[in-house]
């Protein structure tokens, strides 16, 4: 049958599920036509026989049929439940009760005037009606499209189209793939708040609840052929906080999940809650995969649904200076700059052995090993006000107050002294240092700056802080209105990018 959902995914921009027909609630006239009201596009589908080999009765086997209406039909007997499915091929239809080429004895019993309200067509062009029964026994599968407001739906096709909200995530190795629940690192997945606020006009149920869904789309998977096997946890939010922790999850059990993983292109949660606060936990079947994602939230009503951090804190001033500073004073800094750039230029050779010198003469001897000549040469980048190639003392003297005091922030998070900090002690450290960093910073921070085994040494502290600071600063310089976007040209921005 190959794969109409993802063709319908890819076509219409809605989120399908794929499910058994089976599966289906008992009252299925009753389920599917609100889903035709919202404009659902449903296919179904038989897997009852060989590829394209037609059954006694007109049915197609592995072949997609698309379901596109849902009648309850007055007849001399009493009401008959039926469902319109259509085949794409057009010639080829079903040869049963309700047919179009049956004997006729059912649509007898049925007035013309009814036989109109539902658009009957006496013609073998594809489409044409079964009665539920037969549906469910001659159809194994159905799969639904639910289209939303940013689809290619037109406005005003269906009465209540779902609203939708759509994050991008990853899962990256060491950082946020925490694989499933009981790996004891699931609590690292991203997590997004969910909150429903609004319930359904129409709910069945005795108390108020939120109809919702929640698709998980891998992506990339066909260009690069990966099984990655998703499902989607949903658990009640904390009171006053919204991130889960790992004690957290511990305590809670999930509201709602998909039974198991699967390794379908997308995966969807389908189900009712009651109005309220709760996080939504995508992962993988194992911890340290990596891969893309497509998260999309589908609601009747406009309800929210947003990324969470670690902590929503606000960020923390910055940390005093330990006291005496584990750096030598300005003064004696400057007293070296002047020994070893007698010219009053200090070029990034230069500054790595000043640097060397006068890091290695007092308390943090040691440290200063992890310097280098690119270090330096960023250094100079970030800190030259006018594109020279070198520091003069004016500008040697704010590295070295930043450093002083970086440094003291270093050594307070280093709390096992292995001159280097472990990946959960960075945001911690940068938040210490003034800097406010959220969730998707840290990864890029954890990709980039990071040593393979996840850690972050004095030197690459220093690096990462003066290019983050020095990047917020210069954005602040553009964004004169404080309106929190920069409009760049393009020398200027070949400028930012290159030299830093």
């Amino acid at each position: 049958m190959g794969f109409p959902h993802e063709a319908m995914v890819d076509m219409t921009g809605g989120v399908t599920e794929v499910q058994s027909v089976a599966a289906l609630p008992r009252d299925l006239a009753g389920f599917l036509q609100p889903l035709l009201k919202k404009g659902s596009l449903i296919n179904c589908a038989s897997g009852q026989g060989p590829v394209e080999k037609t059954s006694e009765f007109g049915i197609v086997f592995r072949h997609a049929y698309s379901l596109t209406g849902v009648e309850k039909i007055k007849t001399k007997r009493g009401h008959a439940e039926l469902v319109r499915v259509h085949n794409p091929w057009g010639g080829v239809e079903w040869k049963g009760p309700w047919s179009d080429i049956s004997d006729g004895s059912e649509w007898s019993e049925v007035s013309e005037e009814e036989q109109r309200r539902v658009n009957r067509v006496t013609m073998e062009d594809g489409e044409f009606w079964m009665s539920v029964p037969d549906f469910r026994q001659h159809f194994d599968t159905v799969e639904f499209c639910h289209l939303h407001t940013g689809t290619l739906s037109k406005l005003g096709t269906a009465q209540r189209p779902w609203y939708c909200t759509m994050h991008h995530g990853s899962w990256v190795r060491s950082l946020s793939a925490g694989g499933p629940p009981a790996g004891g690192w699931f609590w690292r997945n991203p997590q997004f708040s969910l909150t429903l606020f609004e319930e359904d006009n129409d709910s069945s149920e005795d108390k108020p609840t939120c109809t919702f869904m929640v698709a998980l789309m891998q992506k990339h998977k066909r260009r690069t052929g990966a099984q990655m096997a998703l499902n989607i946890h949903i658990y009640q939010a904390r009171s006053g906080a919204s991130f889960l922790s790992s004690l957290d999850l511990t305590l809670l059990r999930p509201m709602l999940n998909l039974r198991e993983y699967n390794q379908r292109r997308e995966v969807v949660l389908h189900g009712r809650l009651a109005p309220g606060n709760y996080i939504i936990i995508p992962s993988m079947a194992a911890a340290n995969q990596e891969g893309e994602f497509i998260l999309r939230v589908l609601t009747e009503k406009s309800n929210i649904a947003v990324p969470v951090e670690i902590d929503e804190d606000i960020p923390p001033e910055p940390t005093p200076p330990t006291e005496p500073p584990l750096l030598p004073s300005t003064a004696a800094a400057c007293q070296l700059f002047k020994k070893h750039c007698s010219s009053g230029h200090c070029p990034p050779a230069m500054l790595l052995k000043l640097l060397k010198e006068v890091i290695g003469g007092g308390v943090m001897a040691g440290y200063e090993k992890g310097l280098c000549l690119e270090h330096c040469k960023s250094f100079v980048a970030l800190m030259d006000s006018n594109g020279s190639g070198w520091l003069d003392l004016e500008e040697f003297q704010e590295l070295w107050k930043r450093f002083r005091a970086w440094t003291d922030i270093f050594a307070k998070f280093d709390k096992n002294n292995s001159q280097s900090l472990d990946y959960t002690e960075i945001r911690p450290a940068l938040m210490a240092a003034g800097l406010w960093v959220d969730q998707f910073l840290i990864q890029l921070i954890g990709q980039r700056y990071t040593e393979p085994d996840m850690t972050i040494s004095y030197s690459g502290f220093l690096f990462l802080l003066l290019k983050l600071d020095s990047m917020i600063i210069k954005f602040k310089s553009y964004d004169m209105m404080g309106m929190g976007t920069v409009s760049v040209d393009y020398r200027q921005w070949l400028h930012l990018t290159m030299y830093n």
